[in-house]
């Protein structure tokens, strides 16, 4: 089984970049292949000037095609997620998260932006295509300390992303196994 995670924050370290790290970590000791990105993979002139034809652009969309879901982490500014993260997704093929599994994952200043995952993020992952969009997570800064070092997560976020994972680990099981059949 094989996860992408995409670091949608422009800064590094960052706190989503931390939960990402987490995820991944947990995801590895269950098995997973899980191949981390990050939006500094790529060159800024290419997604300012939406190069289609990047190198890392092609790899990601490789990478993508042969992944069964995919774990996106974005800080929440001004009520959005990053900028450079939607740029990137804009270049991504129309299905590009076709038969996928996709947890969410946003940290913001304060809980008032806790929506901005429904309302901004989830509409654009559904428009390329992703079988399932996850409920996702969402941690203020103050849940995550440490971040550029070892990061501690706050124990109520702490458990909300271990059912998350969880949930997302079943969602990707369910896409493996066959249908039943009708008797």
């Amino acid at each position: 089984m094989r996860v992408i995670t995409l670091a949608g924050s422009p800064r590094f370290p960052s706190r989503s970049t931390a939960l990402l790290s987490l995820c991944q970590h947990a995801l590895e000791a269950r098995g997973v292949d899980v191949i981390p990105w990050n939006i500094h993979n790529f060159q800024p002139e290419d997604l300012l000037y939406a190069r289609f034809d990047s190198p890392a652009l092609a790899a990601l969309k490789a990478d993508l095609a042969l992944a069964d879901g995919l774990i996106v982490a974005t800080p929440i500014y001004k009520a959005s997620f990053s900028g450079a993260l939607k740029t990137l997704l804009d270049l991504l093929p129309e299905r590009a998260l076709e038969h996928k599994v996709v947890l969410p994952l946003a940290s913001g200043g304060s809980s008032s932006h806790l929506l901005a995952v429904d309302y901004a993020l989830k509409p654009v992952l559904n428009a390329l295509k992703a079988q399932e969009v996850l409920h996702g997570v969402f941690a203020t800064d103050g849940q995550i300390t440490d971040y550029d070092r070892q990061p501690l997560l706050d124990p109520l976020l702490s458990q909300r992303i271990d059912e998350a994972l969880d949930t997302f680990w079943h969602a990707l099981h369910r896409r493996h196994q066959p249908y039943a059949q009708a008797v």
